[in-house]
């Protein structure tokens, strides 16, 4: 080997030195390939406690679906599933919450959106009279209304409520604190309507009809 040549050998291992550390450098602050892959298992695993944990809601029982049908009902939708408060069920209150944040599609039309919309919240609170399809498949009606709640912090919260003849509803179906229960709409001529299930949670996550 003459000395062009290994000055041209020396150039290029330090230039392969020099790259392998700024490839080094670059990848300062990143996870190893192994513990990226550990923290995806332990994503995914967490996925799948919550699939089997939280499941989806179960669909409308078929006694209520045979009920709206012979009422000439459609447009079933579900408008919340909730674990009832002490407040949903204390007769001082009178009052079924509906928290906006968890409610799950629209169930108003944009005409009864601005309707209920058109309360001041105080003396004269815009509402509702609807068909209420009750747990023991009594038939009723009920006042739908929007609140809006001030929190300590200055925050509002608004919420649609169910009033009226609440309390009745939930002595007749012997609601309690911690059940969980389901709110469906649904038209007849194009008239909102609702229903009212009740619904127990089992230990595998499944939930069963009352």
């Amino acid at each position: 080997m003459d000395v062009v040549d290994g000055e041209m050998k020396i150039q290029k291992e330090y230039d392969q030195g020099f790259q392998v550390e700024q490839e080094g450098d670059d990848h300062q602050g990143q996870l190893p390939e192994s513990s990226k892959i550990k923290k995806k298992k332990q994503k995914m695993a967490t996925r799948c406690d919550q699939q089997y944990t939280t499941p989806p809601p179960p669909d409308l029982p078929i006694k209520f679906r045979k009920r709206i049908r012979a009422l000439r009902g459609s447009d079933i939708a579900l408008v919340i599933q909730k674990c009832l408060f002490k407040t949903d069920v204390n007769s001082g209150h009178n009052r079924l919450s509906i928290p906006f944040n968890q409610i799950r599609q629209t169930f108003l039309t944009p005409q009864e959106t601005e309707f209920l919309n058109s309360g001041d919240n105080k003396k004269k609170c815009s509402e509702m009279e609807v068909m209420l399809i009750e747990p023991s498949l009594r038939r009723g009606t009920i006042s739908l209304r929007k609140w809006e709640m001030k929190k300590a912090s200055g925050s509002v919260t608004s919420m649609y409520v169910l009033v009226g003849q609440w309390n009745s509803v939930a002595w007749r179906n012997a609601l309690r604190e911690d059940e969980t229960v389901q709110l469906w709409s649904f038209r007849i001529n194009s008239k909102l309507c609702l229903a009212l299930v009740k619904r127990r949670a089992k230990s595998n996550g499944y939930f069963v009809e009352f």
